[in-house]
C-alpha cells in the first residue's frame, strides 16, 4: 500500500499442483498456513483486506481455518486488497462462475414462471459474467510477474 499498489493477487497454490508429492504438499500447506496465522494482524494493522481466490475444500482443515480467519479479521481493510490464489484453476473457475449463473438463472425463471410471468433469460454480456467469478470487484491485472522458470 505503501507505493500505490492497491491490489496484489499472489498465485500460491494451482488445482495442478496436487500431483505433487504428498511430502512437498505437506511442507507447503504448513508454510502457508504458519505465514497466515504470523502475518495476518500486522496486515490487518496496515488496513490491508485479504481474499481467497479458489477451493478450500480439500485443504487442510489447519489452513482452510487460517484463510477464513485471514478473510474475516481484515475483511473491513481499504488501504489495499492482498488475494491469495491457493487451489485456483482457472477453468475451475469458470465452472463456478457457469454453475452459479445457471442456478440464478434457474431460480428467477422458476419464480417467474410461479407469478406467471413470462420467463425471459437476462442479457449476458462480460460485465455481467464477471459478477460470477473469484476475481468480483478486483480490477484487470496490470502486471505479471512469472516465477520459477516454465515456459507456459
Amino acid at each position: 500500500a505503501k507505493h500505490q499498489v492497491k491490489y496484489l493477487t499472489v498465485y500460491g497454490f494451482s488445482t495442478e499442483n496436487w500431483n505433487r508429492p504428498p511430502s512437498e504438499l505437506e511442507v507447503l500447506f504448513h508454510l502457508f498456513t504458519e505465514m497466515l496465522n504470523k502475518e495476518s494482524p500486522e496486515l490487518n494493522r496496515r488496513g490491508v483486506k485479504i481474499r481467497h481466490l479458489g477451493h478450500l475444500d480439500g485443504l487442510p482443515p489447519e489452513m482452510q481455518m487460517a484463510l477464513q480467519r485471514a478473510v474475516e479479521l481484515t475483511s473491513d481493510n481499504t488501504s489495499m486488497t492482498l488475494s491469495f490464489a491457493v487451489n485456483y484453476g482457472g477453468r475451475q473457475e469458470i465452472l463456478d462462475a457457469v454453475g452459479q449463473l445457471v442456478k440464478e438463472v434457474s431460480l428467477s425463471k422458476a419464480v417467474r414462471l410461479i407469478v406467471d410471468e413470462e420467463a425471459t433469460l437476462p442479457e449476458i454480456d462480460e460485465k455481467s459474467f464477471s459478477r460470477y467469478l473469484y476475481t468480483d470487484g478486483i480490477p484487470d491485472i496490470d502486471l505479471l510477474i512469472r516465477t520459477g522458470g516454465e515456459l507456459r
